[in-house]
């Protein structure tokens, strides 16, 4: 990815068709169906992939067990139908249904050169669209493609199938704007961890999966000069620890411009997690923005990874600075 940030992928229009697919865990129907009809609302033509709501157990044949073993079929139908949607010239977005486990796996399945072909169209790069273990996704795409992607909300997760009240509608809200392209509000975090003002391409998404992908083909590039987004889920203060830990000693933090934190949801004590957080990247010297509501949590706003943006932890709050992609 360049140092100015990556090209930004191009807005979407009323009518585009937008694959919906699953490359990590199983997808439940109903829940499917409702975030589709959301994407709907937004007068999108939404598509689902052949295999989106096929399930495997990793365990062999009989029963499909209710553990980490279940995935959304197998790896080679799961990539297959990734490659199918981003290679449709007649889509303009992947969005990936849920998260889970399983992403990673799907890497080694693609045909990276017909991806690199499809990934920009006549209004420029498609949209891939999706959080969490869909990281593995973003970094991979993002930095072979050198194209922007949005991590945010996805149709068979709860904050947009289940989802009601304020914090449907303000991730709804965030990932419309992001989308289509209307001005984005500056995001607010709740505190600093510390202070000072940065800006750089925004990198990162979930910790676990950054981590698990140190030493692999599809690896992040090294966080010099950008400004670095982490959040998880369900992971102990220990485990936070651990993994921050593991990115310093890779170098991968070396020359970090700024880090924004979102939510550790469901990982112990809050206070805990960002005491871990402030010994660990506190030393590096560079602003730490706590309490952006993205990632996991009931309200997802959308991020754009790759684009350029401006921390300021003392105002506590994340703007968006590139211009917006192809139109």
């Amino acid at each position: 990815m360049r140092s100015g940030g990556a090209r930004g992928f191009a807005r979407l229009r009323p009518g585009d068709r937008v694959a919906v697919i699953a490359p990590s865990g199983p997808v439940d129907p109903g829940r499917l169906e409702s975030g589709c009809g959301v994407l709907r609302d937004l007068g999108l033509d939404v598509v689902v992939a052949k295999h989106a709501l096929d399930r495997v157990n990793l365990g062999g044949a009989g029963q499909v067990r209710d553990d980490w073993q279940r995935l959304a079929g197998t790896d080679a139908d799961r990539a297959a139908d990734l490659q199918a949607a981003w290679c449709d010239p007649e889509v303009r977005a992947v969005v990936c249904a849920r998260g889970g486990y399983g992403a990673t796996r799907v890497l080694d399945h693609l045909d990276w050169a017909a991806l690199a072909e499809a990934a920009v169209t006549d209004r420029g790069p498609k949209l891939l669209h999706g959080s969490s273990d869909i990281t593995a996704l973003h970094t991979a795409f993002g930095e072979r493609f050198g194209i922007t992607t949005a991590f945010g909300p996805m149709p068979a997760g709860a904050v947009l199938a289940d989802g009601t009240g304020d914090d449907h509608q303000a991730s709804l809200a965030s990932l419309r704007a992001a989308w289509f392209g209307s001005a984005p509000e500056a995001v607010r975090g709740t505190h600093a961890l510390s202070p000072g003002r940065a800006e750089g391409p925004l990198t990162g998404g979930t910790l676990a999966l950054l981590t698990a992908m140190l030493g692999t083909p599809c690896a992040p590039a090294p966080a010099a000069g950008r400004v670095v987004f982490l959040e998880d889920v369900t992971e102990a203060p220990y485990r936070i620890d651990r993994m921050l830990t593991q990115l310093l000693q890779a170098g991968w933090f070396d020359g970090a411009a700024g880090v924004v934190l979102g939510p550790w949801t469901d990982c112990g004590d809050p206070a805990e997690a960002d005491a871990v957080v402030a010994s660990r990247l506190g030393p590096l010297g560079i602003p730490i923005l706590a309490g952006v509501p993205a990632g996991h949590g009931p309200r997802q706003l959308t991020l754009e990874l790759g684009a350029r943006v401006l921390l300021d932890a003392d105002a506590g709050v994340l703007t968006l600075q590139a211009p917006a992609g192809g139109v």
